[in-house]
């Protein structure tokens, strides 16, 4: 299995409390991801604060753009790869992003793949492009993959769509790698169908696993049936809590800022999901038993964790659940 690591770019108020981290602590996870051997590293994509973490904290979450903080850690890493988790792509205009991702892949030797979907949060999409606010986002993301796939292959192109339109744009340099591995980011059905129509794998964000075994039988049998070829990867993000004990690791995800994420995601990407325990659900426990809980995961069928958050509420403890992540639960899955 491959793992990869969510950095505290974009999540402080949601997944961490406010203050969290500085620039300089995402860029000191990411070294220390690729120093433990840890895949990737993931970056969440927020513009404005949302209101329940507004009511929830009295100073406003610093929000680093994803694709300047990945150039950064760019620079600072070798090996590592870089993941964007969710590009909220209704936020975007297509061209402009493709030169910024384009960039990104050619300065980072390759090294980037492409995690896009709709967004968690309506109201940050309504107060950020507030003349769209009638629109559906899927309609944009749908637009917004065909834009990218044709600018980054054609030498000239051109996309006439009901909200995105531009003719003869002639972008280079094209990305290093050829193609450059998008994913469709989500776990609704029409995520699901956008990664076998555009993307080239699915990322589905914190589902059970029985729905996440479903989404992939499901996800595997459309990729089959549209005459795709070969393995279509599937790479889930989950939460992590590891632990002495059972309980501790337990008790200590219960009073995590992530837990209280987790619970407002009931209103948004998982509201359509049967989650009847965040605990049961994510990767919390011992080293074993996270272990036991990572083994089923692939057997539903998923390659691997693209974006693991662990539950702390300081870098230090973020830094030490790393640790005891791969020296204790990594080398047995890697193994296998």
């Amino acid at each position: 299995m491959d793992f990869g690591i969510s950095v505290p770019n974009c999540v402080e108020g949601m997944a961490f409390p406010i203050p969290f981290a500085g620039h300089s602590d995402v860029v000191r996870v990411a070294q220390e991801a690729e120093r433990l051997g840890f895949d990737s590293i993931l970056a969440n994509d927020h513009w404005s604060t949302q209101n329940y973490v507004r009511s929830a904290f009295p100073d406003p979450p610093r929000y680093y753009e994803p694709l300047i903080m990945l150039a950064h850690i760019a620079a600072k890493t070798d090996t590592i790869r870089l993941v964007t988790g969710v590009i909220v792509l209704p936020l975007r205009e297509p061209v402009l992003f493709a030169k910024q991702v384009a960039t990104l892949d050619q300065i980072s030797g390759g090294r980037v793949t492409l995690g896009v979907g709709v967004g968690a949060y309506r109201e940050e999409f309504e107060a950020v492009r507030p003349a769209l606010a009638g629109v559906a986002r899927a309609e944009l993301v749908e637009e917004g993959l065909a834009s990218l796939r044709v600018l980054f292959s054609d030498r000239r192109a051109s996309y006439a769509g009901k909200h995105v339109q531009f003719t003869d744009v002639e972008m280079f340099p094209k990305p290093l790698q050829d193609p450059l591995p998008i994913f469709s980011c989500g776990n609704a059905a029409g995520t699901m169908q956008r990664a076998v129509t555009y993307c080239d794998g699915w990322m589905p964000g914190g589902l059970p696993r029985l729905a996440l075994a479903a989404g992939i039988e499901r996800i595997r049998a459309l990729a089959a049936s549209t005459g795709r070829a070969g393995h279509f990867p599937v790479l889930p993000q989950l939460a992590a809590c590891l632990g002495t004990s059972q309980a501790a690791a337990e008790e200590a995800f219960a009073r995590s800022q992530a837990h209280e994420h987790l619970v407002s995601l009931r209103r948004s990407t998982m509201r359509n999901v049967d989650m009847t325990s965040f605990i049961a659900e994510n990767l919390i426990g011992t080293p074993d038993e996270v272990i036991r809980r990572l083994r089923l995961v692939r057997e539903a069928g998923a390659d691997g964790i693209s974006g693991i958050f662990f539950a702390v509420n300081t870098v230090p403890e973020f830094l030490a659940q790393m640790r005891l992540f791969a020296t204790e639960v990594m080398p047995v899955l890697k193994a296998a």
